[in-house]
């Protein structure tokens, strides 16, 4: 029954693609056919350049929109990053923290990510934190404990009901860009570690309300499969959202998932 209050997730990342022009076409394609899906969250994460008009071509429809990244000082002499403040002030929703390409290339850690985090949260963003699982030497528990390591390290100082309004996205990062995500059965073992560990942090209650994604090479072939499993709250897609087509197609998926998940319910 918890996961039912858990509004399923579909949040393209655009990374450094698409001009503004393009982003307002992409917003107007998809407005009209994305109020069929009423029960899922869509979500469109672009560059700090093209959020102005993202926003505006939003504006009075379900589309929410998102930022790929931002520091963690209000203001200051801090060149070419972007404050929190700035993006309360703009009316974004949504902002992606920790992404594996942010951790890779410019050497973001657990630190950062958690003060980024908490920064979000205080100028009444959701912070959607990327957990990656990246290819390293060792058994089982070797990643184990890494995954586990970086969602205590990134949530530290941040409140059970903070908490609840932060949503998590499990990204193996062999996965990522590859063409071949984990398979379905993996992905959930992996997030069902992810949401015992919120237990232990927590309690139940709030591990059973904070939602988590999975990313990595998600596409229509396999985004059903993945978001049937009990733990999955939702996809984070990178080149293939970049069509709107396929990301309206992923937001029916969502949709679909959901409402198996309900006829599940009503049968116990």
């Amino acid at each position: 029954m918890e996961m039912m209050k858990r509004r399923p997730l579909v949040v393209a990342n655009w990374k450094m693609n698409k001009l503004p022009s393009e982003s307002s076409a992409y917003i107007k394609h998809i407005e009209k056919e994305l109020i069929r899906y009423p029960d899922v969250i869509s979500v469109l994460a672009g560059q700090d350049v093209l959020l102005p008009a993202m926003l505006k071509a939003a504006k009075e429809t379900s589309v929410a929109i998102g930022a790929e990244n931002m520091y963690w000082q209000e203001k200051g002499a801090f060149t070419g990053e972007t404050s929190p403040a700035a993006l309360e002030d703009l009316g974004v929703t949504y902002v992606i923290i920790g992404h594996s390409e942010r951790r890779n290339y410019f050497r973001e850690t657990n630190e950062m990510v958690n003060l980024k985090a908490i920064a979000a949260i205080a100028h009444r963003l959701i912070p959607i934190i990327a957990i990656d699982e990246p290819i390293v030497q060792g058994d089982d528990n070797d990643r184990s404990h890494w995954v586990v390591n970086q969602v205590i390290e990134s949530l530290e100082g941040i409140s059970a009901q903070q908490a609840q309004h932060v949503i998590l996205a499990y990204e193996p990062t062999a996965a990522i860009g590859s063409g071949q995500p984990i398979t379905p059965e993996l992905a959930e073992f992996s997030l069902r570690r992810i949401r015992l560990t919120l237990a232990d942090m927590y309690d139940w209650p709030t591990a059973n309300a904070i939602r988590i994604m999975y990313g990595g090479s998600v596409k229509p072939n396999n985004a059903l499969e993945l978001m049937r499993q009990p733990d999955i709250d939702g996809v984070l897609v990178g080149d293939a959202a970049l069509n709107p087509d396929t990301f309206l197609e992923l937001c029916r998926l969502a949709n679909e998932a959901l409402l198996e998940k309900i006829s599940q319910l009503d049968e116990i």
